[in-house]
């Protein structure tokens, strides 16, 4: 059974920066692409950012592009967002999920995904 648990959101201003974890356990994390998504009241989930097995392959929206990076520590099962610069409009409960499979597309979409966290939330204050 695949746990996939999210930790590091909070309140904050804009401006600010935070870090987001996500931990997996239960199956083989340095096979796996994993992905940050999120999604605002009343809006559909969006992926944010994604990254390859081995992390030489990353995936951004232009809406965070130049402000978040996606990282991943194998050794930890570990993949992180760091968000700079944050926004009002980043306000939303982020999710991080992973997947085994893999992709020549740049980005996988959500249903390609069968292992979720139960999301953090993000709040961003103007």
């Amino acid at each position: 059974q695949v746990q996939v648990v999210e930790s590091g959101g909070g309140l904050v201003r804009a401006g600010d920066s935070l870090r987001l974890s996500c931990v997996v356990s239960g199956g083989t994390f340095s096979s796996y692409s994993m992905g940050w998504f999120r999604q605002a009241p009343g809006k559909e989930r969006e992926s944010a950012a994604q990254i390859n097995w081995s992390g030489g392959a990353t995936y951004y929206a232009d809406t965070v592009k130049g402000r978040f990076t996606i990282s991943r520590d194998n050794a930890k099962n570990t993949v992180y967002l760091q968000m700079n610069s944050l926004k009002p409009e980043d306000t939303a409960v982020y999710y991080c999920a992973a997947t085994p499979y893999s992709s020549t597309r740049s980005s996988l979409r959500p249903n390609e995904y069968p292992y979720w966290g139960q999301g953090t939330q993000v709040t961003v204050s103007s």
